[in-house]
């Protein structure tokens, strides 16, 4: 009888030992994944020699030295991928007819529009661009996923304070009336607008701020574009 109740004892610890072994299996954590998944940002550059950085690097102009800034935003598991729609001379007739041409798609994070001085150089009757910026504002939007929080419109620079402008006093008024029209829009409708016509305004007393071409920015001057720019756009990426 008594070997009969040690028998019984030594099963009864033994389930009871097993019965913790696997109640502690059951509460062990497994290792969460820790691998942070890629995210592919694309951005669209709309504009003309602007935008395209006439006279200077192709790693110079304000598209490319943005993307560049951005990447120290955010870490190594994210690639940023940039298409730039500009050329020099460009108006706003010939924008939307080239984003016509040449179809982008309509899934970019970020879309940015620089546009307006060769319709002014040119001569172009005001109404045109009061036309066709909002279709270009709207162009814009339909490319950035539909979101217009995701456009950033950058104001004219004034080549007034350039060597080829010479201080002229008229170009200076007649970029403040496109400018004005353009913020004035964009505040109205929930657009991001950057002011950076101010900067282009140091370019007489600060001759490191005009390309080689005497006309457009330089490398430096759309840095200083970026320093405005970059908080903003990087928000948006986050968001």
């Amino acid at each position: 009888m008594t070997y009969l109740l040690m028998l019984v004892s030594f099963f009864i610890v033994g389930c009871s030992d097993n019965d913790s072994a696997l109640s502690d299996d059951n509460f062990i954590e497994t290792p969460s994944d820790t691998t942070t998944t890629q995210k592919n940002y694309k951005i669209l550059a709309l504009g003309d020699s602007y935008t395209i950085g006439e006279s200077v690097c192709n790693a110079c102009r304000f598209p490319e030295q943005l993307k560049d800034s951005l990447k120290t935003v955010f870490d190594t598991n994210h690639q940023i991928d940039l298409k730039v729609i500009a050329r020099t001379g460009w108006t706003t007739t010939n924008l939307i007819n080239a984003i016509a041409t040449e179809k982008p798609s309509e899934d970019y994070d970020l879309t940015t529009l620089l546009i307006g001085v060769n319709n002014q150089y040119q001569g172009k009757p005001f109404s045109i661009y009061e036309n066709e910026f909002p279709q270009l504002i709207n162009t814009a939007i339909k490319h950035a996923k539909g979101d217009k929080s995701n456009v950033i419109v950058v104001s004219i620079p004034d080549y007034a304070f350039t060597p080829f402008g010479n201080g002229n006093n008229n170009i200076s008024k007649e970029i403040d009336t496109y400018n004005n029209f353009a913020k004035a829009y964009c505040n109205n409708n929930g657009i991001t607008f950057v002011n950076i016509t101010d900067i282009t305004r140091m370019g007489l007393d600060n001759p490191s701020l005009v390309a080689n071409d005497g006309l457009h920015p330089s490398a430096l001057a759309y840095s200083k574009f970026i320093n405005r720019i970059l908080p903003l756009a990087s928000e948006k990426l986050k968001n």
